[in-house]
């Protein structure tokens, strides 16, 4: 019987070697990538049933890969396993069609768990993060404060900013002119309402968009 192909992505080298060796007596992995654009470009090749994606990722976060990953591959099982534990968070990726959500202090029974129920079409999230879901909930039902709609090259380059990268580097990295990254930072910054790079990196941690770790 053919083995369901899963691709992880995370940006930490052990942690893709340790999922690879826990996973692969069950199922086929197919690869292992360290960023959102690296996610992306590697599932359109490998087409597979299921990605283990962290949230925090450099230059295009996981929220944001698994966001355009189901619009790429509607049918692919997205599980998150993150050290972030926001209920929000948590909230957002089942928004954008994950079918798990996991810490990366749960068990390795639980990761196992998560991956045969989506496959099955089940969603799964880790007991703890479910139980503040539903605190979240119960104390305010519109508690969830999700971050504005922004352009996805604007959320690009407000990652890239956030991480640290000059302009002109993320030009490079984005095959852009210079003047039109400065033109998107403009842009973001009015839209958000911020006025200085402290402001953006608390905005972008705040959201998720980039790690505090």
């Amino acid at each position: 019987m053919k083995r369901p192909r899963i691709l992880i992505a995370d940006d930490h080298a052990m942690i893709c070697a340790g999922f690879h060796k826990l996973l692969e007596p069950v199922y086929e992995v197919v690869g292992s990538v360290g960023d959102g654009h690296a996610l992306l470009k590697a599932a359109a090749e490998l087409r597979p049933d299921v990605v283990l994606a962290d949230v925090g990722m450099p230059l295009l976060n996981g929220l944001d890969a698994g966001r355009e990953l189901k619009r790429l591959l509607p049918n692919v099982k997205l599980i998150f396993l993150t050290m972030n534990p926001d209920p929000d968070v948590a909230t957002e990726a089942l928004r954008i069609g994950a079918s798990g959500y996991l810490l990366k202090s749960s068990q390795q029974e639980e990761l196992l768990l998560a991956v045969h129920q989506a496959l099955r079409g089940i969603s799964y999230i880790t007991p703890q993060i479910k139980r503040a879901m539903e605190e979240n909930f119960i104390r305010d039902p519109k508690s969830v404060d999700r971050p504005r709609e922004l352009s996805e090259r604007q959320r690009e380059v407000l990652q890239m900013l956030a991480e640290g990268r000059s302009m002109k580097e993320i030009a490079h990295v984005l095959n852009i002119s210079l003047r039109t990254v400065r033109f998107h930072k403009y842009r973001v910054m009015e839209e958000l309402g911020i006025r200085t790079n402290a402001e953006l990196v608390q905005y972008a941690i705040k959201h998720s968009i980039i790690s505090p770790i």
